[in-house]
């Protein structure tokens, strides 16, 4: 029997993400109502308000009426909102000591002899977790009256990385202006600050560095620090702690020193003043993130110092108060003409043991920035005595910005299910950053928002999906993409089994779509020069050679791809001998990894049988079809979803099919013109010469750095 949600054409943007709380069916009604009586909520701390104001908010949208408020007599049906300590559920031996501080528990129980549902956590941050969860339960339709729930995050730092300037330009942002409006903070609050809150909150994400990891330092001064308590006051009853970028040469600018040495006492003063300053006015300040000699970014190299020099400096200051120090290991260097692969693992792993337990280093999924593939990061595994963080992008900034279909969750699992072999088998990325290094140290996850002043908050209807995993993901990073695609799925398009498995379907094969026509068979970074946007495998005459796509594919008469074995960077000796045995060995390298650990000839004996140059063609029309395939499944669902939505990702599913063409024909076309070979039979050539692809230029695409 389906439990789904009844007048799916009610008029919608998106705006409501997967806490839409549309009405009920009339079965599904009747048959929760008895069991949802009331609500008994002692205490009255702001996250408790919270966690009755979104129970009421969800009763209202789904039921249509109000839950009375119960006092110490309970009545069948009664919703207990309660902290562990309550004096309504001692004597049930309930599991609080699995919980911690974050965790939650979803119980049936029967108190005072009447049944009722509990919702309890160690603290009220739990509780509010915990209301979250029976409410999605409720949108999925599941039965609550033999509840037996415990949940609790693996890890302990769940942020999101806005990269918005204070000018509200968004880099690598595809949804609108950045929604801090720092103008008018920090009088006026925006409401939509709580909802923002209230959507991570739902997802279990409880920190939010505001700034771009670009930093400027101007956030740091004292009239900027009051707009940042506004957001911490609006954000902290979800659980939300703030953060913020610093850039590594405030003391310079801010502080008028002439140096910003990490082992200068003036320097090291200045900042532990100014981490003080932020305590005093924040007092559950999160703590910072630093992007350091970097991509043109000041840091400790300037004065001959290491990473763990100059974070380590920080760390130190933010300590007693118990903050966290996010050092990001996204590094490399004009001067360096190592592979860009291995240069974050030369600069850091050496470092392992150096960074104190309040520092994480926060590193990416992959070696190169956030491709549509890469094999997992070697410092992953590399560093057993270094806090490290996963660093994902959800923003899609070359998987086609807003407007391409790209579930991410496929990715990520990807990664997080990765045997690094190290210390043994098994290990696999996700225990690596689960698992503290000791008892004191930090654990994390970090991603990079999508998220902006759109109405629909990033920029496309399927775009919400990556946010939402993400904060699955970071709760969990042993969850499944699937099972995370089908509950958004759910609550964001409602409870039709044919639309959640069309949706699901569709995201689930999306982001495979993605690489196939950009990126297919381990190649990467074939976007166009800048701002990503559209295909430009040619490109070549950039002054660093690691931005020029050439770089990376490597494509001569000879052949094509980039060899990172010992004959070539030897990058593969990063990885664990066990890895670097079955990437290195044609026999057993995965087809999708191909290309970005080996340079073979253009006639090349495929697993499927074909050649090299044909199995890239069918790879590029693959993705194609696949687009056209999710039209149609699309299409499909037409009446069954809201009009409003369905028809705007009806449109964006055009816009991509339309970049899908235009990525496989420039790329067949410019790697043709080097193959010197004929399309394998079936397939259609481009339909334009290479000229006229190398003469398109978009250089008003969104989102780029300022």
């Amino acid at each position: 029997m389906c439990f789904g949600l009844a007048n799916q054409g009610y008029a919608e943007d998106g705006y409501d993400l997967w806490l839409r709380y549309r009405p009920l069916e009339s079965v599904a009604k009747a048959r929760y109502e008895p069991q949802i009586a009331g609500i008994v909520a002692p205490g009255d701390s702001p996250t408790i308000r919270a966690a009755v104001d979104e129970l009421q908010r969800g009763y209202r949208g789904m039921f249509g009426g109000d839950l009375t408020q119960q006092g110490a007599e309970l009545r069948d049906g009664a919703v207990l909102v309660v902290r562990a300590g309550s004096p309504l559920v001692q004597g049930l031996d309930l599991p609080f000591a699995k919980l911690g501080g974050e965790g939650y528990l979803l119980r049936s129980a029967t108190v005072q002899g009447k049944r009722v549902t509990i919702i309890a956590g160690n603290r009220d941050i739990g509780a509010l977790y915990g209301v979250f969860r029976f409410l999605k339960l409720l949108q999925a339709g599941q039965p609550i009256d033999k509840l037996d729930i415990a949940d609790a995050p693996k890890l302990q730092v769940r942020v999101l990385n806005h990269w918005d300037n204070l000018d509200r330009h968004v880099e690598r942002g595809y949804a609108g202006q950045s929604i801090w409006d720092w103008q008018k903070l920090p009088r006026f609050k925006d409401p939509r600050y709580t909802d923002y809150a209230r959507a991570n909150a739902s997802i279990g994400i409880n920190g939010t560095v505001l700034t771009n990891v670009n930093a400027n330092a101007d956030i740091l001064r004292p009239d900027y620090l009051q707009k940042v308590k506004a957001l911490a006051d609006a954000f902290r009853p979800y659980g939300i702690k703030v953060y913020l970028t610093a850039r590594f040469s405030a003391p310079i600018e801010l502080g008028g020193l002439a140096t910003a040495d990490p082992l200068d006492p003036a320097v090291r003063a200045w900042w532990k003043a100014k981490i003080d300053e932020i305590y005093a006015v924040i007092p559950d300040f999160g703590g910072l993130l630093v992007k350091a000699n970097s991509e043109g970014q000041p840091g400790p190299a300037d004065y001959h110092r290491t990473h763990a020099e100059g974070a380590n400096m920080l760390a130190d200051a933010l300590a007693p108060h118990r903050g966290i120090l996010m050092w990001r290991a996204f590094v490399y260097a004009a001067e360096n003409a190592e592979d860009r692969h291995k240069q974050a693992y030369t600069e850091f792993q050496p470092l392992d043991g150096r960074f104190r337990d309040n520092v994480l280093v926060q590193v990416k999924n992959g070696a190169i920035d956030f491709q549509p593939r890469e094999p997992f990061h070697p410092l992953f595994g590399a560093m057993p005595r270094t806090p490290l963080m996963m660093e994902f992008q959800i923003t899609k900034e070359y998987l086609g910005f807003a407007t391409h279909l790209a579930y991410l969750g496929t990715m990520w699992e990807e990664v997080l299910e990765a045997d690094t072999f190290r210390p043994a088998r098994g290990t696999t990325v996700a225990k690596v950053i689960e698992t503290p290094v000791d008892a004191g140290a930090a654990t994390g996850m970090a991603g990079v928002a999508n998220i902006g002043s759109d109405r629909n908050w990033s920029g496309s209807q399927f775009d919400q999906a990556n946010w939402y995993a993400f904060g699955r993901f970071a709760w969990d990073p042993d969850a499944k993409a699937e099972a995370i695609a089908r509950d958004w799925a759910r609550m964001t398009w409602g409870g039709d089994p044919v639309v959640t498995d069309t949706v699901v379907r569709m995201m689930m094969g999306s982001r495979e779509a993605v690489v196939d026509y950009m990126t297919p068979l381990g190649l990467t970074h074939q976007m166009a020069t800048g701002h990503h946007y559209g295909p430009g495998p040619w490109v070549a005459d950039l002054k660093r050679p690691e931005w020029n796509p050439v770089y990376y594919a490597q494509a001569r008469p000879d052949g094509i791809g980039f060899d990172r074995t010992a004959r070539g960077s030897d990058a593969l000796s990063q990885y664990a001998p066990q890895v670097a045995r079955n990437w290195g060995s044609l026999a057993t390298v995965p087809d999708e990894l191909l290309l970005w650990f080996h340079h073979l000839p253009w006639d090349h004996r495929m697993k499927s049988g074909r050649t090299l140059w044909d199995e890239l063609v069918v790879r590029y029309d693959a993705g194609v079809d696949q687009v056209r395939r999710m039209q149609a499944d699309w299409a499909g669902l037409r009446g069954k979803v809201d009009e409003t939505r369905w028809a705007e990702v009806r449109d964006f599913l055009a816009i991509q099919l339309d970049e899908a063409i235009w990525w496989r024909d420039a790329s067949v076309a410019y790697f043709q013109s080097i193959a010197k070979r004929p399309l394998p039979e079936g397939h259609k050539p481009p339909a334009h010469d290479l000229d006229h692809y190398k003469a398109i230029t978009t250089p008003y695409a969104p989102g780029q750095g300022k």
